[in-house]
């Protein structure tokens, strides 16, 4: 047998390597640059001095020792002979650096352990940073396994094409209260979080995250994907009710009807994969009062009445006979809706709230923002003008039209409509807010608007040339006429003065 038939290729043991630990060219060179190192320094005490280089097809490696050529060896180690440096390379000189060769088979054997235990070590913890930075950026996806065995309420899956070293459990706090599993079952869950553990990694999975029912229900709804539908938020009691927001990026597009689907087979996909989990899809509206009431479904709301803007406080008025439903078992369907629009809101029946001398607040807001804006007040950015939504005021910023002249010179013009996200219903509601607030300054003052400085003085001069011409003065010697401003008469040269009685 030939010398290259009994010596392993490097090369072949690398991609061995890659292929069972996940890991770069660079990592395990680096890997075996450290046992080599390792072994180095466990033979000659250090390995400041050792030089390891690759062969350019991986097949083998070559180790060098680094010595400075000295006239009279004080450190055998790390120094050469000018006269052995010159055996070696007849241009060595003092001061002059060498690369020594040095054959890895005459390291101690302890040193070779030591080595191996070096790059055993540093595989290992290469590995798992691979697979840590791998499922890291997973955190949030769903991912489908097999249900392995329990232990402690603590179920654990054997993740698909993972490989070793994974490790994935659903912690019983993740666990939906609806369902039950037996070996051999096969779970999806979302990674909410990743651990390093001594093998590889731990990962954390959990039924119970709003994420699993948006992602289930992006499989499922094409216009979530291409971004034609968007969603607002998502809040969850696993086992027993969802509740979904979506808003449309395009005006001929239901939001609602897209995620439900023809005769409701999309919504009921997702629903069946939560075995049986109620699920709600309203619409998003800026409104707050109509947006309330839609997330109070399945029950119907007669009035929502805002108590404070600021506080996020809301009252929500339903008949006698819709307030458990509102409410829901313990709370849960006005805690959803809370969650839902990010408001308080408290549910009272029509005969509690005839007790009350209620103020809908959002009724006397705007005429309240009329009574203190000062005429003068300049506003140009669209965020700053009443009625418009974070959402929309977002996208404009984004694109960079929160200008109002600018916005408004896009409509003209026609570019608005390119804004990704911006509807056609969105763009005409920021036109009529625009229409009803701003006042630009090159637009002629209609009937009643305060006139311009010049214009007053004008005015006002007029006004004196006419009071002056109103009176007449004349000579009382030859009756010529004269003016305030004289005092000789131009006619007969009699002298005079004006004063006042």
């Amino acid at each position: 047998m030939s010398e290259k038939a009994e010596k392993p290729n490097m090369a072949e043991a690398i991609r061995a390597l890659q292929a069972e630990k996940r890991m770069s060219d660079d990592a395990i060179k680096q890997t075996i640059e450290d046992m080599v190192k390792a072994a180095y320094k466990k033979t000659f005490g250090h390995n400041e001095n050792c030089i390891v280089k690759f062969k350019d097809d991986l097949s083998g490696i070559d180790v060098y020792s680094r010595k400075v050529v000295v006239d009279g060896v004080y450190d055998p180690s790390t120094e050469i002979e000018l006269e052995e440096a010159k055996a070696l390379s007849d241009e060595c000189e003092i001061d002059d650096e060498l690369d020594i060769p040095i054959d890895p088979h005459t390291f101690a054997r302890s040193a070779v352990t030591q080595g191996r235990q070096t790059a055993h070590q540093a595989l290992n913890e290469s590995f798992r940073e691979s697979l840590y930075k791998e499922y890291e950026r997973r955190k949030g996806d769903v991912i489908a396994g097999i249900y392995q065995r329990e232990r402690n309420q603590n179920i654990y899956v054997e993740i698909e094409r993972a490989g070793d070293g994974v490790e994935a459990v659903l912690l019983k706090k993740f666990q939906s209260p609806r369902e039950t599993y037996e070996k051999g079952d096969k779970i999806k869950a979302v990674v909410v979080d990743v651990k390093k553990t001594q093998n590889g990694v731990q990962l954390i999975l959990s039924r119970s995250d709003a994420k699993l029912v948006q992602n289930l229900l992006s499989m499922e709804v094409a216009e979530i994907s291409d971004g034609t539908v968007g969603v607002f938020n998502i809040v969850r009691d696993a086992g027993y009710r969802t509740k979904i927001a979506v808003y449309s990026n395009k005006s001929d597009v239901d939001p609602v009807g897209a995620c439900v689907g023809p005769k409701g087979v999309r919504i009921q996909n997702v629903i069946k994969q939560l075995e049986g989990e109620k699920i709600d899809v309203l619409p998003y509206v800026d409104d707050p009062r109509e947006f309330i009431a839609a997330a109070l479904q399945p029950a119907e709301v007669k009035k929502v009445y805002i108590q404070d803007y600021d506080k996020k406080e809301a009252l929500a008025v339903v008949s006698e006979s819709q307030a458990s439903l509102a409410i829901g078992k313990g709370g849960m369907n006005v805690n959803l809706a809370n969650r839902l629009c990010k408001w308080n809101i408290d549910v009272k029946t029509e005969a509690q709230v005839a007790e009350l001398d209620l103020v809908d607040s959002s009724s006397t807001l705007k005429a309240a923002e009329d009574l203190f804006r000062s005429v003068d007040e300049e506003v140009v950015s669209v965020a700053e003008l009443p009625g418009i939504d974070e959402r929309i005021a977002g996208i404009l910023k984004e694109a960079g039209y929160d200008d109002i002249q600018r916005f408004s010179d896009a409509v003209a013009d026609g570019s608005i409509k390119t804004v990704e996200g911006l509807t056609e219903d969105d763009i005409a509601l920021v036109n009529k807010v625009i229409s009803e607030n701003v006042v630009f300054a090159d637009e002629e003052p209609e009937d009643g608007d305060a006139v311009s400085q010049e214009q007053e003085d004008a005015s006002s001069a007029d006004n004196v040339q006419e009071e002056a011409e109103e009176e007449e003065y004349f000579c009382p010697e030859c009756g010529a006429k004269i003016s305030l401003s004289m005092t000789k008469c131009p006619n007969c040269g009699v002298e005079f003065a004006f004063e006042e009685e």
